[in-house]
């Protein structure tokens, strides 16, 4: 007679492609969106294309050594990983800054962005934590105090970079896992309202968001001010049609906006690929999604559920969050689109998550017979 029990199963191969055809978009968008800014800044046209493909070798070799591992072994690394995020991102904040904020931890011609780092960190905490006290989530303490609190620290550090965008994915990613963990939604309800003023002041206390969010709210009035970013963003998107101007063929990336191939690269590819190649990369997202909820369901334990979700949510919402921003959905904040945004921290990040993801597919239940 057989039952329920684990077994070896091969990786979840949707997962994987859905994973690899936007690296394999995002690597040329790159390409294309930088290769005007680097030619004029730097007399080098393939410059972030070749540190992006050195990225997205390493990010990838990474992913296949931990969709090789047992998940459960990085348990054993929770206090570590998280001591070294903390000592990371308060580093960060004593190196020199770059267009006003400090983010990054310069090691010769690599710059490191902790706050990327963290977005794991965060979730590798809760899912371990909320695993070993599920039996005490209904106490307000161990159900939102402590979790919260420790993940509160990383929140605070980013937030003086200054960093809004990160620090809310985070939050809204903690709360969402411990909503699965099954954490008392009256808790959670109460974070969710605790935090509104806090996000309110944040909004207010610099003028920069202030402007931020006037311009957003009506971006062509402010074309000649703070609301040329996305003003510009907008008509990139609009010109793009249902089949788009062509690879290489977007005018926004012709110095019309500063960076096109980081945080507003999402623009670019609707103006080069179309409507239709912007929803094919949606498709791509929303599979990732499909898949790691599937995991998260399958996967042989709590601890393993928490961390499916907790990466599967990181991946997705900030994908939305940079998308929504690039289309004045939402406020302009510096969230990059995974997979597409040019940079190492978050490449390195993205693909560590999704091979965590296989891990733990390979290690799904065995249905009942």
């Amino acid at each position: 007679m057989r039952g329920s029990s684990r077994r070896r199963a091969p990786f979840d191969y949707t997962l994987l492609g859905a994973a690899m055809a936007l690296l394999a978009l995002g690597v040329p968008m790159v390409y294309s969106a930088s290769t005007f800014l680097a030619e004029k800044t730097l007399g080098q046209p393939l410059y972030f294309l070749k540190r992006q493909a050195v990225f997205a070798a390493v990010s990838l070799a990474f992913m296949a050594w931990l969709s090789s591992l047992d998940y459960n072994r990085l348990r054993e690394w929770v206090r570590p990983v998280y001591a070294c995020t903390v000592a990371l991102l308060a580093a960060a904040l004593f190196f020199r800054p770059i267009a006003g904020v400090r983010r990054w931890i310069h090691l010769g011609p690599i710059g490191i962005q902790p706050a990327e780092f963290a977005k794991l960190t965060s979730v590798l905490f809760l899912a371990s934590y909320l695993d070993r006290r599920h039996s005490k989530l209904a106490s307000p303490t161990h159900g939102l105090a402590i979790p919260l609190g420790v993940i509160g620290v990383l929140l605070v550090l980013i937030g003086k970079e200054p960093d809004l965008g990160t620090p809310v994915l985070m939050f809204g990613v903690a709360l969402l896992v411990l909503f699965v963990a099954g954490a008392r939604m009256r808790w959670i309800a109460g974070a969710i309202a605790a935090s509104v003023p806090v996000v309110a002041y944040e909004l207010w206390k610099y003028p920069y968001r202030r402007a931020r969010l006037m311009s957003f709210l009506r971006p062509f009035q402010t074309i000649k001010g703070t609301g040329y970013q996305l003003a510009q963003a907008l008509l990139a998107v609009g010109s793009g049609g249902w089949f788009g101007k062509g690879f290489g063929a977007s005018q926004l990336k012709l110095m019309y906006l500063p960076a096109p191939h980081t945080d507003f690269i999402f623009p670019v590819v609707c103006e080069e690929l179309g409507l239709l190649g912007a929803l094919l990369i949606l498709a791509l997202f929303a599979t990732i999604l499909v898949r790691g909820v599937s995991i998260a369901r399958r996967a042989p334990n709590l601890f393993g559920t928490l961390l499916a979700c907790g990466i599967t949510f990181t991946i997705v919402l900030q994908a939305f969050f940079n998308v929504a921003m690039a289309i004045g959905l939402l406020p302009t904040k510096g969230i990059p689109l995974p997979f597409f945004s040019y940079g190492g921290s978050s490449l390195l990040t993205t693909l560590a998550g999704v091979g965590v993801l296989l891990a733990i597919s390979r290690q799904a239940k065995e249905s009942a017979a």
